[in-house]
């Protein structure tokens, strides 16, 4: 039968009910429709969906997550297409929706991510499991350190430096785990940031991330070197994806809390 939903942009998008071929063009929903039990209705998926490992590389790539093979996407005979805001453009919507019912998601909050994970569910006739992995995730959440304000900065660029900054995922973690990001106030999402603002900013940290840009050890002084004061911290960037990552995120911020921040973590 077919199903008409308002997607979380507004768009009202008609399919077939349950869909029977999907193509997902976000990792992190791709790894949430495999974990909901959809690994057999799953068609296409970008090179960047990386996760579950040991199932998702049987489903073909069809796509970047900035770039699509229109061609790719339509052999495959999809039945839904699944769109990130953030993650797929404009302009990939227009043209997929042309040929096939697309529903896209928006994911800026911690919130939104549990909310995207029961959409998946709706959508897909999966939601028993779809509201157990949030119950799961939400009772591992309820459980992360506190960092009672400390001063921060998530860096994901270098040559310009850009940071991580307000409507974003990233940022509402970090504030659910008690930082203080300060380039909130920035324009933009991801402001590009110099080193005379890191040093103005008055940081307790620095997370470096491991993707998009790869920091590693040998950056560790570079930052040392702008703020004296402030402790440079490379991290795992995939542990700030939300969908079923965000379980295993829970237990990396435990312990990098321990280990990098001296923090007791019971």
């Amino acid at each position: 039968m077919n199903k008409t939903v308002v997607d979380r942009v507004g768009r009202s998008v008609t399919y077939h009910y349950p869909p029977k071929r999907i193509v997902s063009l976000c990792p992190g929903i791709t790894d949430t429709l495999l974990s909901l039990g959809l690994e057999e209705k799953i068609v296409g998926r970008t090179r960047f969906c990386i996760h579950p490992k040991g199932i998702v590389e049987r489903i073909p790539a069809v796509a970047g997550t900035k770039d699509i093979k229109l061609e790719a996407i339509i052999d495959v005979k999809p039945d839904l297409i699944i769109v990130e805001k953030e993650e797929n453009t404009k302009e990939i919507v227009e043209e997929l929706e042309k040929h096939i019912p697309v529903y896209v998601a928006e994911v800026q909050s911690v919130d939104e991510a549990f909310q995207m994970i029961e959409d998946m569910g709706d959508l897909t006739d999966q939601k028993e499991a779809a509201v157990k992995l949030v119950s799961t995730i939400q009772q591992e959440f309820d459980s992360l350190p506190k960092a009672l304000g400390k001063r921060i900065a998530y860096v994901i660029w270098r040559k310009p430096y850009m940071v991580v900054g307000k409507d974003t995922y990233i940022n509402s973690l970090l504030n659910k785990m008690g930082f203080t990001n300060p380039f909130t106030e920035a324009d933009g999402r991801y402001p590009a940031v110099t080193a005379e603002v890191f040093q103005k900013a008055n940081l307790d940290y620095v997370f470096l991330a491991s993707e998009p840009f790869p920091f590693k050890e040998k950056h560790l002084n570079e930052f040392t070197a702008i703020m004296p004061n402030t402790k440079p911290i490379l991290v795992d960037g995939e542990m700030f994806w939300y969908g079923p990552r965000m379980l295993e995120a829970a237990q990396y911020f435990k312990q990098l809390f321990c280990d990098e921040l001296g923090f007791i973590v019971d």
